[in-house]
C-alpha cells in the first residue's frame, strides 16, 4: 500500500505540472502578462500538488510501526514482561498476523494479532484519506494562487535552493557522524591499548584476546603485542603497490594511445570496452582471483620449483590493478586530450615525431593531472576490501614476498565485525582505529589528488 501511495502522489505532481503550464498558457492567451515562464506554473502546481502530501506520507510511515507497536503491547504491560520479552512477543504477533507463525498459539496471541490487523487496517485507511485531502486541499490552493497570476518564480527558485541546501547539509552531516563515530570508539580503543603499540607493534592477533567467560576479570596483559599494525599496514601498501605496477603502465599507455593514436572508430569502440571493467563488482574480481589467478599462480610455481601460497599477495595485487586500469586510463585519456592544441601545433611546426611531441610537451604538461589519476587510484587500491579478503588470506603475516599471503587492514576489519561482537571490547573497537588510521590516509591521498589536479585546471584551462 505504501508503494502504490508513493507512486499515486509522484504520478499526481507530473500530471499537475503539466496542467500547471496548460493553465499559465490559458492565462497568456487572455492577453494577461505572466509573471514567469509557464514552466515555473507547472512547477508551482506540481510542488504543492505532491511535496506537502510527501511529507505528511514520509512521517506517517515512520512513526505508524511504533505507534501501532504501542498499542498492541499496551495489552501486556501489567503482566510483568521485560522489554526484550515484549520485542518477541510483538514479534511472534506479526507473524501470526501475517500467517507466518508456525509455533504455538494462544488466546492472549490470537487477540493480540487480531487487534494488530484492526490497527493496520485502521491506520492504512486514515493515511490513504489524510494524504489524499493534503493533495486536494494544497493543490486547490495552488491552482487558486496561479489562477490569481501569482508570482510563481521566487517561490519555486527558493524551494530549489532549500532542496539543494538539505541535500549538502545531508552530506557533511553524514560525514561528521561516520567521523566522530570512528573518533569516539578509536579514543576509547587507545584508552586501553597504548597508541604506540598499535602503531609501531608487529604482530597482529586479536584472537589472543577473546575470553570465554565475560564475566571474569579481564587481564591488561593479554592485550600485549595482540594489536601491531604494522603487518596490516605493510601488507596493505605492499598490496596497492603490486596492483600500482599493474594499473599505471597499462593504464596511463592506454590512456596516451587512445587520446593521441587511435582512430574515431578505435576510440569509439575500446574507451567504453576498458570502462566496462570499472563496473564489474569487486566480488566477482574476487571470485576471479580466487578461483582462477590464485591457482595459475600457484601451478606455475609449483612448475619452476617455487613455493606459492593459494592465496598470495601477487593474486590479490594483479587483479586489484587490473579493476583499477580504467579509472586511470579513462582520468590520463581526459587529461592529455584536454592539453591545448597549440601546444602540438607547435611542436609539430618545429620539426618533432608525434612521439617526441607526446613525450616532451603533452605528457609534460597533463603530468600533473596525471598524477592526480594515480593517487586517486592508489587511494581506490588501499580502500579495496573483497578482493583482498578473498584472494589474498586473512592472517597478518609482515611479510614482503609476493608469493606469500598476507592482510590488509580492510580484510581484518571485515574479520573483526563478523557475527556478534561487544562493543565495549578492545577487539571489537580495533576495527574502527584501523578504520580511523585507514580514513585518515587515504582523505590525504585525496586531498593531495584534488590539489594536483585542481593547480592543472588552473594552469591549462
Amino acid at each position: 500500500m505504501n508503494l502504490i501511495i508513493f507512486t499515486t502522489i509522484l504520478l499526481l505532481g507530473f500530471t499537475t505540472y503539466y496542467f500547471g503550464r496548460k493553465k499559465a498558457l490559458l492565462i497568456q492567451n487572455t492577453n494577461t502578462r505572466l509573471t514567469a515562464l509557464p514552466k515555473f506554473y507547472g512547477y508551482y502546481l506540481a510542488i504543492w500538488c505532491s511535496i506537502p502530501a510527501f511529507i505528511i506520507f514520509a512521517l506517517w510511515s515512520i512513526f505508524e510501526p511504533t505507534i501501532v507497536k504501542l498499542l498492541v503491547l499496551t495489552d501486556y504491560s501489567n503482566q510483568g514482561y521485560q522489554s526484550d520479552e515484549l520485542n518477541l512477543i510483538y514479534e511472534k504477533t506479526k507473524s501470526l498476523a501475517r500467517g507466518f507463525y508456525s509455533g504455538e498459539v494462544t488466546v492472549f496471541l490470537e487477540d493480540s494479532a487480531a487487534k494488530y490487523q484492526n490497527l493496520k487496517s485502521i491506520a492504512t485507511n486514515s493515511k490513504v484519506v489524510v494524504v489524499l485531502s493534503i493533495i486536494i486541499a494544497s493543490t486547490l490552493f495552488a491552482y487558486k494562487k496561479i489562477s490569481n497570476n501569482t508570482r510563481t518564480r521566487e517561490p519555486v527558485e527558493k524551494f530549489l535552493n532549500a532542496i539543494l541546501f538539505t541535500s549538502s547539509l545531508a552530506a557533511i552531516l553524514t560525514t561528521l557522524g561516520i567521523v566522530f563515530s570512528l573518533i569516539f570508539e578509536t579514543i576509547r580503543f587507545f584508552s586501553v591499548i597504548p597508541f604506540f603499540d598499535f602503531i609501531f607493534g608487529t604482530h597482529w592477533y586479536p584472537a589472543k584476546t577473546f575470553v570465554r567467560d565475560a564475566s571474569a576479570e579481564v587481564d591488561p596483559e593479554m592485550y600485549k603485542d595482540a594489536f601491531g599494525s604494522v603487518p596490516l599496514f605493510a601488507g596493505t601498501f605492499f598490496i596497492a603497490f603490486i596492483a600500482m605496477c599493474v594499473a599505471i603502465p597499462i593504464g596511463l599507455l592506454s590512456g596516451i594511445y587512445l587520446s593521441e593514436y587511435a582512430s574515431k572508430n578505435v576510440r569509439k569502440y575500446a574507451k567504453p570496452l576498458i570502462e566496462i571493467l570499472a563496473g564489474i563488482p569487486t566480488v566477482v574480481y574476487g571470485f576471479f582471483a580466487a578461483l582462477t589467478v590464485g591457482p595459475f599462480l600457484r601451478e606455475i610455481g609449483i612448475n619452476l620449483g617455487l613455493e606459492v601460497s593459494s592465496e598470495s599477495a601477487l593474486a590479490a595485487g594483479g587483479v586489484m590493478g587490473i579493476m583499477i586500469i580504467p579509472f586511470i586510463s579513462s582520468l590520463s585519456d581526459d587529461v592529455i586530450t584536454s592539453v591545448p592544441q597549440g601546444l602540438r601545433d607547435g611542436s609539430y611546426a618545429m620539426g618533432a615525431t608525434k612521439s617526441e611531441t607526446i613525450k616532451k610537451v603533452i605528457f609534460p604538461a597533463a603530468l600533473p593531472g596525471i598524477v592526480g589519476s594515480i593517487l586517486l587510484g592508489v587511494s581506490r587500491a588501499i580502500g579495496e576490501t573483497m578482493i583482498v579478503v578473498m584472494a589474498s588470506g586473512l592472517a597478518a603475516n609482515l611479510t614482503f614476498n609476493p608469493l606469500e599471503s598476507t592482510s590488509t587492514i580492510t580484510a581484518q576489519i571485515v574479520v573483526i565485525l563478523i557475527g556478534d561482537q561487544q562493543f565495549g571490547d578492545p577487539k571489537t573497537q580495533a576495527a574502527f582505529a584501523l578504520g580511523m588510521t585507514l580514513f585518515l590516509v587515504t582523505l590525504c591521498l585525496n586531498v593531495f589528488a584534488l590539489k594536483i589536479v585542481k593547480t592543472y585546471r588552473e594552469k591549462y584551462d
